[in-house]
Parts: structure tokens; C-alpha cells; sequence
């Protein structure tokens, strides 16, 4: 799989303005993500910014997009996809 470049963006969190570096891929998952949830990607931001224990704004982003999408990744989501082993069987 080819390597992604990481895109910089300018967001609003915390206090102001800042520029976060994301692979494309995870810039579309957080536009799908705010466009599901009916939110901005400024608020999203500043939601997961506020969360955020420790560590940097960007892995706190990475990792908020990785748990959204495994949370919706339920079994009958997976056989409505048509993936995995169960879906093989029916075949």
C-alpha cells in the first residue's frame, strides 16, 4: 500500500487557531464523521481537544477516528456489509 502524505489544516481549537497534520484518509473519515454527527470540523476538534488527557491534539484526533469507526463496526454491520466469515458461509 503506497505511503500517504500527511495534509496540514488549519482548525479552531483550544485557544485558536492551529495547523494539524493528517493523511487524507483521515481528513475524509472526520468529514463523514462531522457530516454523521451534524457537527463542524472546528467543534469535533475542540470536543476531542478537550478530552484529551495526555498527548498531542493530532493522535488524540487519529485515535478518536479509529475508536468512532470500530464502535460502528458491530457484527450485523458486518453482515449487512457483506464481510467476514459469516457472510463466506452464506454464500
Amino acid at each position: 500500500m503506497p505511503r500517504s502524505r500527511l495534509v496540514n489544516r488549519n482548525v479552531v481549537a483550544g485557544t485558536g487557531r492551529t495547523s494539524m497534520g493528517l493523511e487524507p484518509e483521515l481528513w475524509d473519515a472526520l468529514a463523514e464523521i462531522c457530516e454523521r454527527e451534524g457537527r463542524g470540523i472546528h467543534e469535533l476538534v475542540r470536543g476531542i481537544d478537550g478530552q484529551r488527557e495526555r498527548g498531542g491534539r493530532t493522535s488524540a484526533v487519529r485515535v478518536f477516528v479509529v475508536q468512532y469507526f470500530r464502535a460502528a463496526a458491530t457484527e450485523a454491520g458486518h453482515l449487512a456489509a457483506g464481510h467476514g466469515p459469516s457472510c463466506q458461509a452464506a454464500a
